[in-house]
C-alpha cells in the first residue's frame, strides 16, 4: 500500500496488529482449530475486532458505551463479518458477569487499564476469561512517551509532574487518568499468573514527528512505519513509547 492510500492512522495500530496476527496464528497451530474465540475488552467500534473477524475468528466485544456498540454493529455489517462479531455492554470490572470464564483463546485488553480504578483487578478479570494456554494482548499508555511529548512541546513543568506523579499524570488537564512503565505492566501480567512474552513499544516516533513531514514527503509514511516496526522490540525505546504492548500466556 502506498503513502497515498495508507492512512496515517495506520501508524498508530500497525505494530500491535502485526504482533496480534502472529499471536493468533500461533494459537491456531497450538489448538488445531482454524477458528478461535477472541474477546476484545473495551473494543469500542471494532478497530481490532473487525480485522480479527476478517481472519475468520469469532469475536466478542465488551464495551460500556452503547454508542460505541452501535457503531460496532454498523461497522461489522459494512465489513461483512456480522455473523462473527457480537457486542456486549459491560466493563472489565464486571467482565465475568457478561462473558464466560475460561471461554476464550485470546483476550485483547487495549486502552482499558488507564481508566479503571484497580488495574490489577482488571488484569485478573481478563485472565479469568482466558482458556488454559490462552494469550493476552495488553496495550496501555506509556509514561515515558507522555513525559517526552510534554517536554518537546515546551511544557517542562508538566513533564516533571508526570515523572513524579504516581499515576503518571502531567496535570489536572491530562485526559489520561493513568500511565504505566514497562516494569509496571509486566508486573501486572506476571502477578496475574501469566508468563510474560514479548514486549513492544508502540508509537515511539509517530506522535513526535511533525505531521507536515509525514503528509508531504514522498515515501514518509512507509518509511516511518518501517522505523516503528524496527524499534518496537528494542528495550531501549520502550521507555519513550506512547504506548506499551505486552503479550502474556496463561499456563496450561
Amino acid at each position: 500500500m502506498s503513502d497515498r492510500t495508507r492512512p496515517r492512522a495506520s501508524l498508530r495500530t500497525a505494530v500491535v496488529w502485526e504482533v496480534l496476527k502472529d499471536a493468533l496464528e500461533r494459537r491456531v497451530k497450538a489448538t488445531g482449530r482454524d477458528v478461535l474465540d477472541v474477546l476484545d475488552t473495551g473494543g469500542g467500534t471494532g478497530n481490532f475486532a473487525v480485522p480479527v473477524a476478517g481472519l475468520g475468528h469469532r469475536v466478542t466485544v465488551v464495551d460500556p458505551s452503547p454508542n460505541a456498540l452501535f457503531g460496532l454493529e454498523r461497522r461489522v455489517a459494512e465489513a461483512g463479518v456480522a455473523d462473527r462479531v457480537r457486542g456486549v455492554q459491560g466493563d472489565v470490572q464486571g467482565l465475568l458477569d457478561v462473558v464466560e470464564s475460561e471461554g476464550y483463546d485470546v483476550v485483547l485488553c487495549h486502552g482499558v487499564l488507564e481508566y479503571v480504578d484497580n488495574p490489577a483487578e482488571g488484569v485478573r478479570n481478563v485472565v479469568s476469561a482466558l482458556r488454559p494456554s490462552g494469550t493476552l494482548s495488553l496495550l496501555a499508555a506509556g509514561l515515558g512517551g507522555a513525559v517526552l511529548a510534554r517536554a518537546l512541546a515546551g511544557h517542562f513543568t508538566d513533564a516533571r509532574q508526570a515523572l513524579s506523579d504516581p499515576a503518571g499524570r502531567w496535570g489536572e488537564g491530562d485526559p489520561v487518568p493513568r500511565r504505566f512503565t514497562t516494569e509496571q505492566l509486566t508486573g501486572l501480567v506476571g502477578d496475574a499468573g501469566l508468563e510474560v512474552g514479548a514486549v513492544h513499544g508502540v508509537r515511539v516516533f509517530a506522535d513526535l514527528v511533525p505531521g507536515v513531514l509525514v503528509d508531504t514527503e514522498p515515501g514518509a509514511v512507509d518509511a516511518l512505519l518501517k522505523l516503528e516496526m524496527a524499534a518496537a522490540e528494542l528495550p531501549a525505546f520502550h521507555s519513550v513509547a506512547t504506548q506499551l504492548h505486552v503479550l502474556g500466556e496463561k499456563r496450561g
